[in-house]
């Protein structure tokens, strides 16, 4: 194996926007102290991750790593489930990194599982918090939704959207309640909520 893969997912079970898989391709020998405080995107700070973000970014320039993230809509998963868009993001962030997958090994999070012609891939429970592969994809999909998801909220101002990502805050779910639902809101989540 020449390469290693990690991917993971972001915004799994906010009630609004799309759900962000990413994806990040290293050499096996990579050398983490380029990248200072990578782990898992639940436990690094939004200041901190935008710095591994741009950090990231600025190796990737420098050809040291690729990274992709695929958003796969609201619409999507209220049509055919969080399962298929995030298996369909996984597609998506493979057909853009391009992997070899004679030479490729793919690591994944949780019950992530990519396509059959990836023949060395393994799900690691909790490895977003063990494998630092696993950890920057979780970041680069975590700000790349967030950021997203801030541009999102000045379109519509009145849910907040710029503090809480689409997820299901207190404050969200009276809103949701308050002014119903936008076209943002993911139908099948917030069923509960008005």
């Amino acid at each position: 194996m020449k390469w290693i893969v990690g991917i993971d997912e972001a915004g799994r079970g906010a009630l609004a926007g799309p759900v962000a898989v990413g994806a990040v391709l290293v050499p096996k020998d990579f050398d983490w102290a380029q990248i200072p405080g990578v782990a898992d995107s639940k436990q690094v700070s939004p200041k901190n991750r935008e710095a591994i973000f741009r950090r990231t970014q600025q190796l990737e320039k420098e050809g040291k790593l690729t990274t992709a993230v695929a958003l796969v809509s609201e619409k999507v998963i209220d049509k055919k489930g969080i399962t298929f868009a995030v298996r369909q993001g996984i597609v998506r962030a493979l057909a853009e990194l391009a992997p070899d997958p004679r030479t490729a090994y793919i690591k994944l999070d949780g019950l992530l599982h990519a396509p059959a012609e990836f023949t060395h891939q393994t799900t690691i429970i909790k490895g977003d918090v063990t494998e630092k592969e696993i950890s920057l994809a979780s970041i680069m999909a975590k700000v790349t939704r967030d950021r997203y998801m801030v541009r999102v909220a000045k379109k519509y101002p009145r849910y907040g959207f710029e503090i809480h990502k689409g997820y299901g805050t207190l404050i969200h779910r009276k809103n949701i309640k308050k002014y119903g639902l936008e076209v943002m809101h993911r139908t099948t989540f917030c069923r509960t909520c008005q």
